[in-house]
Order: structure tokens, then sequence, then C-alpha cells
């Protein structure tokens, strides 16, 4: 049985997975093993791995395998999805406050 994909707003609306994003954004950390990030962390391991699978089911982790080893990585496409939404209301506000001004030096 396939697995539903998970939602990036979802993903991304707790702090420890924001958190393991900025890690693995980090430009010196092009991947990361589960040891390398749970000490940046205040859980443990099995914490962090439950974190990471939600992440990696909404595509914005990868996992790969090398040797023994399972590294992350970032893969940020899924958040233009968040960009676009977050942009549609800075629009929208910026339009109402823009009115609103206009309302007030028409007084």
């Amino acid at each position: 049985m396939q697995e539903a994909k998970r939602d990036v707003f979802f993903a991304i609306a707790d702090s420890n997975r924001r958190q393991i994003l900025r890690l693995l954004s980090d430009a010196n950390q092009e991947e990361m093993a589960l040891h390398e990030i749970t000490p940046h962390l205040d859980m443990g391991r099995t914490a962090v791995s439950k974190h990471l699978r939600i992440l990696t089911d909404a595509d914005l982790v990868e996992k790969q395998k090398v040797g023994k080893e399972t590294r992350y990585h970032l893969t940020p496409k899924p958040l233009e999805e968040v960009k676009d939404w977050i942009a549609f209301y800075e629009n929208f506000w910026t339009k109402k406050i823009g009115d609103l001004k206009n309302l007030l030096e028409e007084e």
C-alpha cells in the first residue's frame, strides 16, 4: 500500500522540523546523517527520525543510503507552494493598506 504524500504546510508547522530544514540548508552541510542532526535538537534519535519521516513524506527531504548510514538532504522545491501562498496574502494586504491610505488622503 502506497502512503499518502504529506502536506508541506503540515510538515513545516512544527518548529523542530523547521530547525531540521535550516540545518540541512546550511551550505556547509550538503547531507547529514541522523546522528549528526540529533545533537542540534532537544530530543532523542527516535523523535528526530519521526520528524525526518514527515519531511521526507512531504518531499522536503530526500534520504540516501551511503554504506550502512542513511544521509538526508534538503529538497526545497515544495516550499514554493508556501512562498506562493504568502505572496498572495502579502499582495492582498499591500492593496488593502494602499486603499486605506488613499481613503485617508481624500478626507
